[in-house]
């Protein structure tokens, strides 16, 4: 029984490897490349559940007494797959903030500059607030 849990680890790993890969050119891809490459992923990704599916049966049947080594594999092995349909995911939408940011003219400098003006409308509501209970002050010591 180990021996097919093995075998699933072995084709799990190489199944990792190459959604990796993929997810890395996600980003760089543009229309109907990006598309089959996405549609792929998200076939392998698919495939990677039903591998885990597999697995998890495989656990089943192993007696109790060594079940907890593999049941913590099992654990790395669903938080290895979390985490790349995460990474997924993130590689979706750094493309489309990319494409997002082409399309409004944004660059990296406007959210800096965003804050530069916020900083500087503070301090001038700052000063205002100040003179104004200046102001107060006198009008009430008069």
């Amino acid at each position: 029984m180990s021996s097919d849990f093995e075998s699933y680890e072995q084709d799990f790993a190489v199944l990792t490897a190459d959604i990796t890969g993929r997810i890395g050119k996600v980003p760089k891809l543009l229309g109907d490349e990006k598309k089959q490459m996405v549609a792929n992923v998200e076939k392998q990704l698919e495939e990677a559940r039903e591998l885990l599916e597999q697995m998890e049966l495989e656990v089943r049947e192993i007696p109790p007494q060594s079940r907890g080594m593999y049941s913590s594999r099992m654990r790395s092995y669903k938080q290895e797959m979390g985490k790349l349909e995460a990474d997924f995911k993130r590689s979706r939408i750094a493309y489309s903030d990319e494409v997002r940011n082409e399309l409004l003219g944004d660059d990296g400098n406007s959210s800096e500059n965003q804050r530069a003006h916020l900083l500087d409308n503070t301090e001038r509501l700052e000063r205002s607030s100040r003179r104004l209970e200046a102001g107060y002050q006198i009008a009430v010591e008069t």
